[in-house]
């Protein structure tokens, strides 16, 4: 199956479990070795269920949670998701900020990853958010992804989790609006000449 048999939607309450089963597992195999295991083995689909309902429920016009639903429809498997909203701190001159962006092992490098980060930047774009930037764990395989992305990494802090300090990257987006257009050029069919 690829990428285009796949829908990005606004998150409904119904996909809640859905979304803490793909947390739960993409935490699991991410994080594995950088964060204490006892924490990830610890990890409850069950309460991450609750966190991401109130995330939807929470949802208004500049933020808001999307999914990537496998086989398109309503009741496909949740393979995907990511959360939006306005910066949560002024210490980056950027005015939105990827809360969260995660793609099932299984489904990744089918530019779910890419289709959802698109899908985010839309969303901030309508809300008059020209810029965003996103926290990435340093050791973080999936900072490649966000640097293939166009991401300039512009920050470096160290942020208290689990009872350790971990080093964290932050990557910007100054021109959501050229990243987006850049996006629909690239993915046009070519055009035959004459």
């Amino acid at each position: 199956m690829t990428g285009s048999a796949v829908a990005i939607r606004p998150a409904r309450l119904a996909d809640a479990p859905g979304i803490a089963a793909v947390h739960v597992e993409t935490w699991r195999a991410a994080y594995a070795g950088i964060i204490g295991d006892d924490y990830l083995v610890g990890l409850d689909p069950a309460a991450q269920t609750l966190t991401w309902r109130r995330w939807i429920l929470a949802s208004g016009s500049g933020d808001g949670v999307l999914v990537a639903e496998a086989g398109g429809r309503q009741g496909g498997e949740i393979v995907g998701f990511g959360s939006v909203g306005r910066r949560r701190s002024v210490t980056l001159p950027y005015a939105g900020e990827v809360y969260t962006l995660y793609v099932t092992v299984d489904w990744q490098g089918r530019g779910l990853g890419r289709r959802l980060l698109g899908g985010l930047f839309e969303r901030l774009v309508k809300a008059g958010c020209e810029s965003a930037f996103l926290w990435v764990l340093s050791e973080n395989p999936s900072r490649f992804f966000y640097e293939a992305q166009a991401g300039r990494p512009v920050a470096k802090r160290q942020e208290p989790f689990n009872g350790v300090l971990l080093d964290e990257t932050a990557y910007a987006w100054p021109d959501l609006t050229g990243w987006l257009a850049a996006q629909t050029q690239s993915s046009d069919p070519p055009r035959s000449p004459g």
